[in-house]
């Protein structure tokens, strides 16, 4: 019996496994991790709006020796560079061994959020209140907005041309904004609409003052007062406002989760969860093989438009720039190798993903759904239904992406972004698969997607971070 035992053949391990991180990880990894999620959570906090995201993002690159890209007329191995996109977007590249002819390794994250942003014209008063009226950004619930503490970030450009920034609710000092509700002894009808009836996109006024000036003959006194106070601080005038990029975002800060504080819940994990290892990995690059690029972008939350949206030229046009001073300079630029180039880039469209929840099971389809805590996600393909709006990556594009993670032992799942006909969601993707080049998508999963605070694992975010960098250090 002994001898039959010894002579039986164990079954091939060829079934998909997707193990919990915190059960296969060593103690070591679970340590570094969470020393990684410290540093994320600083960088989080000072950083809630895509012009915070880039201002920070270009301290960090000074930090390492990066340069503008516009002080360089020529590159070489291991020059370091960087441009910023309207100030809302941002690219760095390190310089390879190979020419740029051969292509790039690029990975791209978008550094906006949903939020509300100020009307044109947003301040009124309405019985000796003091309110912004807001415009919604992006897909959000917008009951979730009301009754947490609030805070206004963003700049003001004056008449006279100066640029004023503002961060007010964020110091424990600070006051915050609020967003009222009704109270639920008088909200039988509220409660009984639909949940996109309980608040109203013109109901999402802030509060924003209520003590008025002393001033008889004043139509609009507490209106006046703080018209009053922001003049005196900023210089500005009502009028202002129309050229004003005010965001109004929670006031909170980062928070770890659960007793064994496995978890992050912050404001802006979309897709700033991804955009941080992505820039963190490309400066862990000193003299790579490939030129190695992160775009970080602009207005993904709704479509990539504008000029700092994944849309715009200018981000391909930092690609032309890399290429042609790696040639030699601007006159060595030629479009045909400029084309050849992309065609030869590998890029990972960087975002997040839903987690399944037990809650709400029924959105799900379990056996394509990722996990909290299994590590990263591909998504072959995004899209919505019929996959319309995706940008589904080539199968063997997607092995050679298996194979670098399986060679650096880090843990990945797949799947969708739940159930086909119930909805699906698009990423930057399809804007840079239309250059030729080879795009997946890899991020991680998130709960409470779009909710004013969501939550993500810290296993997951420093895997991603591992993931990040084996794709720019070893694709070909």
């Amino acid at each position: 019996m002994a001898d039959k035992k010894k002579t039986e053949k164990k079954a091939k391990k060829i079934a998909a496994e997707y193990p919990n991180l915190y059960k296969e990880a060593s103690k070591t990894d679970i340590k570094t991790a969470f020393e990684f999620a410290e540093d994320y959570k600083a960088f989080l906090d000072i950083s809630k709006t895509e012009r915070e995201f880039v201002i920070n993002s270009v301290e960090a690159c000074k930090e390492l020796g990066f340069v503008d890209i516009d002080t360089k007329k020529t590159l070489k191995a291991g020059d370091k560079v960087y441009k910023t996109v309207k100030g809302k977007g941002f690219l760095c590249a390190v310089i390879g061994i190979e020419p740029c002819s051969n292509g790039f390794n690029i990975l791209g994250a978008h550094v906006d959020s949903p939020r509300l942003d100020l009307k044109p014209n947003p301040m009124y008063e309405d019985h000796e209140t003091v309110y912004f009226k807001t415009h919604y950004y992006g897909g959000i619930k917008k009951y979730q907005w009301t009754t947490i503490p609030l805070a206004l970030h963003g700049v003001f450009f004056t008449k006279d041309g100066k640029e004023h920034q503002i961060c007010i609710g964020e110091d424990p000092s600070d006051p915050v904004f609020y967003i009222t509700d009704l109270l639920p002894h008088l909200a039988s009808e509220q409660m009984g609409g639909k949940a996109t009836d309980i608040i109203k996109g013109e109901d999402l006024n802030v509060i924003i003052g209520g003590i008025p000036v002393k001033d008889k003959d004043e139509k609009h006194p507490y209106k006046q007062a703080i018209l009053e106070i922001l003049n005196s601080k900023y210089g500005v005038e009502e009028k202002d406002f129309v050229s004003s990029e005010i965001e109004i975002v929670p006031a909170d800060k980062a928070r770890d989760v659960g007793f064994d504080r496995a978890y992050i819940a912050a404001y802006g994990h979309d897709d700033k969860c991804c955009a941080y290892p992505a820039l963190m990995a490309l400066l862990a690059q000193e003299k790579p093989k490939r030129t190695c690029v992160t775009m970080l972008t602009d207005k993904e939350e709704i479509g990539s438009y504008s000029n700092s949206g994944a849309q715009s030229v200018i981000y391909e046009n930092f690609l032309m720039e890399l290429l042609a001073k790696n040639l030699g300079g601007i006159e060595k630029f030629n479009m045909l190798v400029y084309r050849k180039a992309m065609e030869a880039t590998k890029m990972l469209s960087t975002d997040v993903t839903s987690a399944y929840d037990p809650k709400f099971s029924s959105a799900f389809e379990a056996n394509n759904t990722a996990f909290m805590s299994r590590g990263v996600k591909i998504e072959k393909y995004t899209g919505a239904r019929g996959k319309s709006g995706s940008s589904e990556a080539n199968g063997d594009f997607v092995s050679q992406i298996t194979k670098i993670l399986a060679d650096n032992s880090i843990s990945w799942q797949t799947g969708e972004l739940g159930k086909i006909d119930i909805g699906g969601g698009g990423t930057i993707s399809a804007y840079m698969a239309k250059t030729g080049m080879d795009v997946l998508d890899m991020g991680i999963p998130v709960w409470s997607m779009h909710a004013p605070i969501e939550v993500i694992s810290k296993i997951d975010l420093y895997y991603l971070y591992l993931a990040y960098k084996a794709f720019i250090e070893n694709i070909r």
